[in-house]
């Protein structure tokens, strides 16, 4: 996958159905171990909740993986899981604390009303995508430093640091999808004088 949507930090949302308050919050996630760090820490700060439901999407380790913690099977974390899967966000975990208002909901309620409250929780969230990168580093001379910066520049690309000593070392991202031409523009460019070395591979905001 070249590009995928997330969502950055942290967000909240509260949804009252028949005096039960379910209180949604979703973070941003990129292995497993983070969000079930970030599970245990909504059960403690939630201690005295009737369920913590949980809902997580890992694009990396390719998991996809919920909890009805003592709701009826299938009411409560298969909607949560469904809502992201549906949203197309992934690396994402949501914990959906629900103190009980004194009356049954039933089990469309519940779906409902896990159902809202993730969706509210991802609309609350701000949305970034993520996008393939090669991370490059050119070495070059004063006087070719701005038409190199002009080159990354008409190409897309992110200078992220620049060193200046005898010569100037740039450290810079380019999309995965335009290396190839970037490269060939670069070497035509300057005659083959200077070149890209290939750091690592990556995603990152463009």
């Amino acid at each position: 996958m070249d590009s995928y949507i997330t969502i950055s930090g942290e967000s909240t949302a509260e949804y009252v159905e028949k005096r039960s308050r379910f209180i949604a919050t979703a973070i941003h996630c990129t292995c497993e171990k983070d969000a079930l760090e970030f599970i245990e820490r909504q059960r403690s700060k939630y201690w005295d909740a009737r369920h913590n439901v949980y809902a997580y999407s890992v694009r990396e380790e390719g998991i996809n993986r919920f909890s009805d913690d003592g709701e009826p099977h299938g009411t409560a974390g298969k909607p949560m899981l469904d809502v992201i899967v549906g949203s197309g966000v992934t690396d994402i975990a949501v914990v959906v604390t629900r103190y009980f208002g004194g009356v049954l909901l039933g089990t469309g309620g519940l779906v409902h009303a896990y159902s809202k409250a993730t969706k509210d929780a991802i609309a609350a969230a701000k949305k970034v995508e993520k996008i393939a990168v090669f991370e490059l580093k050119t070495i070059c001379s004063y006087a070719d430093h701005a038409k190199l910066n002009s080159l990354i520049f008409s190409s897309d690309g992110i200078i992220e640091d620049t060193v200046f000593t005898e010569r100037i070392e740039l450290t810079y991202l380019i999309k995965k999808d335009v290396l190839d031409s970037f490269l060939k523009n670069l070497s035509e460019a300057f005659s083959a004088r200077i070149e890209a070395q290939i750091i690592c591979e990556k995603t990152a905001e463009i």
